[in-house]
């Protein structure tokens, strides 16, 4: 088990954790939460080894094997399977030892030390998973979204997305008794996300996982520690079950609840205001569910960096755009433009809550930058109402952020271009005022963004679309560097917003607390999705069995030699003559799948003597000998089982014709 005892941990002067005690018990999946800055990479520095506690007495039983997704950018050549193989230390180790073993018999045969070490290392790599380890790799990789023809493709030829994806794949597949996960959903899509979930969930290690996505923490963990206020508290049960304790807790401390009161007031006021209005009515059903929360995200709120809220729109144009008959894509220097997204004919209206889903690389940014005007339609118009007031949060910040600039050069040359229509006041200490509310403070107003964390990047881009006043907001992906409570308090100031909402989002928490529609990119279009998120999740999988089916077909197609399809129904004697061609054609395959049955059954059992043999005393030539008969058998083995599955493919696609 893994324990801390009175333990104190600092990160150069500031105190992090100050007589800390834990423990965390084989098995267990612990979510590690708290708010930025608390110490939770620092924590698990400690874990990995990287740093020691300052004092108290903290133990990782040694004999444990630990896994993490490194954080650097791969630049390698190496296919993204042979990358993701590499993962597999222990399996490293043993190819490197095989190696020494085989060049040490080489120069001297004879020597039974040596003999011995070779017919272990054949031994010790068999069973570390040698024979499969590519199809376990590849496995990986295919989960994280990755295509079929993808998997031998270089990784410095990925996007820096992708390459971190191949990083959570090499994790993944490390053989640990620890695994330390640090935000691994900040690079997934919604499909790819669920299948992770599904792989921790049968993860026999203990993992300790930090996370700002509240779902994502609920499927795969059952204990959460809290660090707060120097101190680990313990809490059993995932996400959900720590959020109602630790509300629970505080509500013993009505203190830490009245700065959220006025919130609540607000919502209801809303709601009392709007309920009976049908043009009004989703969005009065959206601060319902708000509401319903808030009680229990309270603390959360109570302990956020900050809290803020848009202000009313000056006027809400309806509708907000129209869409006609438009194709979304990009341009490339020196080659036709890149369509993405064709016959988009959409309307969004005053009033619509909006969220936008769909897999990575299917268009959900590119219909976002070309209503954000950062990109042009390629065909079709947009028509803006009049009046429309756009709010942009981009996906990556830097899109609307000058590295080299500072929070106030940002406001200020913001402030100039709305020029005369800014409801806002614009002089320097206005807008040093406004920063400050959005924690921006001092001589923080005045630091380059390029050295500021995600985090703050992100509460730079809110506090500009604050100021600007909306009324529609287009939020691509804002959650990726919020905390959990600054996530909360984002969907709070959301369902207060009085303007229309379009989210791209694979928090599903904030997806499910602000959203009353959604709209479906994929296959290049743009459709309604008639159902919830979960109904998003089975048609993930339904979408995921389709392209396989496809890509089965595919193969099936490009292997006939047949070129066209007869016009006219065939005659019953052409088709028993097709019958019995297609018998003919199995009979051979399966005479040979018989012969590899039996090949199967002699090289089993020629592998058990072997292995029984090894397990003797040997001189050391003989011991060499049959390590490397035992390999040969092994690699043969998989040969065999390989041909079978192809004949077993063929022999069924035949009779299914």
């Amino acid at each position: 088990m893994i324990t801390l005892k009175n333990v104190i941990l600092r990160r150069s002067a500031k105190v992090l954790l100050n007589g800390a005690s834990v423990t965390i018990n084989p098995g267990e999946k612990v979510g590690l939460v708290g708010r930025n800055g608390a110490g939770k990479s620092t924590l698990f520095a400690l874990f990995n080894g990287t740093l020691h506690e300052d004092g108290g007495d903290f133990s990782v039983p040694s004999s444990w094997r630990l896994a993490q997704v490194a954080q650097n950018m791969p630049e390698t050549a190496e296919s993204a399977t042979d990358f993701v193989v590499g993962g597999d230390t222990r399996l490293v180790e043993l190819r490197e030892a095989l190696a020494l073993a085989e060049a040490g018999h080489a120069a001297d045969p004879d020597d039974a030390e040596i003999g011995m070490a070779l017919a272990h290392a054949y031994t010790d790599l068999h069973d570390a998973g040698e024979h499969d380890a590519v199809p376990r790799a590849q496995a990986l990789i295919l989960g994280l979204g990755f295509k079929v023809h993808e998997l031998d493709q270089p990784v410095n030829s990925f996007s820096g997305g992708w390459r971190m994806r191949l990083q959570l794949a090499r994790a993944l597949m490390c053989p640990s008794d620890l695994l330390l996960l640090d935000e691994p959903t900040n690079h997934l899509d919604l499909d790819a996300l669920v299948w992770l979930e599904s792989w921790l969930q049968k993860y026999a290690g203990t993992m300790i996982v930090i996370s700002h996505d509240r779902e994502f923490l609920d499927a795969v963990t059952d204990v959460t520690l809290h660090i707060v206020h120097e101190q680990l508290t313990r809490y059993g049960g995932n996400y959900s079950a720590f959020e109602t304790l630790r509300a629970q807790q505080l509500e013993l401390q009505q203190s830490a609840f009245a700065k959220q009161q006025d919130k609540i007031a607000h919502l209801q006021k809303f709601i009392d205001r709007f309920k009976a209005k049908a043009s009004k009515a989703k969005q009065a059903q959206s601060r319902v569910k708000a509401l319903e929360r808030m009680e229990k995200v309270a603390p959360l709120l109570a302990e956020a960096d900050f809290s803020f809220e848009f202000k009313e729109p000056g006027n809400i144009p309806n509708p907000m755009l129209t869409i006609s008959t438009a194709s979304f894509g990009y341009l490339q220097d020196g080659e036709p433009p890149k369509t993405i997204l064709t016959g988009v004919n959409r309307s969004v209206l005053a009033g619509q809550r909006i969220g936008i889903l769909g897999a990575n690389g299917q268009g959900k940014s590119t219909l976002v930058k070309t209503i954000a005007r950062e990109m042009g339609a390629l065909a079709g118009t947009v028509t803006e109402g009049k009046g429309l007031n756009i709010g942009y949060f981009a996906q990556q910040e830097l899109d609307v952020l000058r590295p080299q600039d500072t929070p106030l050069e940002h406001m200020v040359r913001m402030a100039r271009e709305l020029g005369p229509n800014a409801r806002e006041r614009t002089g320097e200490q206005d807008l040093r005022g406004f920063l400050g509310s959005f924690n921006f403070s001092g001589d923080m107003v005045k630091q380059p963004v390029g050295t500021m964390s995600g985090g703050e990047k992100a509460r730079l881009v809110l506090a500009m679309m604050v100021w600007q006043r909306p009324n529609l907001l287009l939020l691509d992906e804002p959650t990726n560097h919020l905390d959990l409570a600054t996530r909360e308090a984002l969907a709070v100031a959301l369902n207060e917003f009085e303007g229309t909402l379009m989210l791209v989002s694979h928090d599903r928490a904030l997806l499910r607390s602000v959203c009353d529609e959604f709209w479906l990119v994929g296959r290049g279009r743009v459709a309604d999705f008639d159902g919830d998120l979960d109904d998003y999740q089975r048609y993930l999988l339904d979408e995921a069995k389709r392209l396989r089916e496809e890509a089965r077909l595919a193969t099936r197609e490009a292997a006939e030699t047949a070129a066209a399809i007869p016009a006219a129904a065939p005659s019953p004697q052409a088709v028993a003559q097709e019958r019995q061609q297609r018998s003919n054609q199995a009979k051979p395959l399966k005479r040979e799948l018989a012969q590899i049955d039996e090949q199967l059954a002699a090289a089993g059992a020629e592998k058990t003597s072997l292995e029984a043999r090894l397990s003797t005393p040997l001189p050391a030539p003989e011991i060499a000998e049959t390590g490397r008969r035992l390999k040969a058998l092994n690699d043969e083995i998989g040969r065999l089982e390989e041909r079978w599955l192809a004949l077993s493919d063929e022999i069924e696609t035949l009779a299914a014709t």
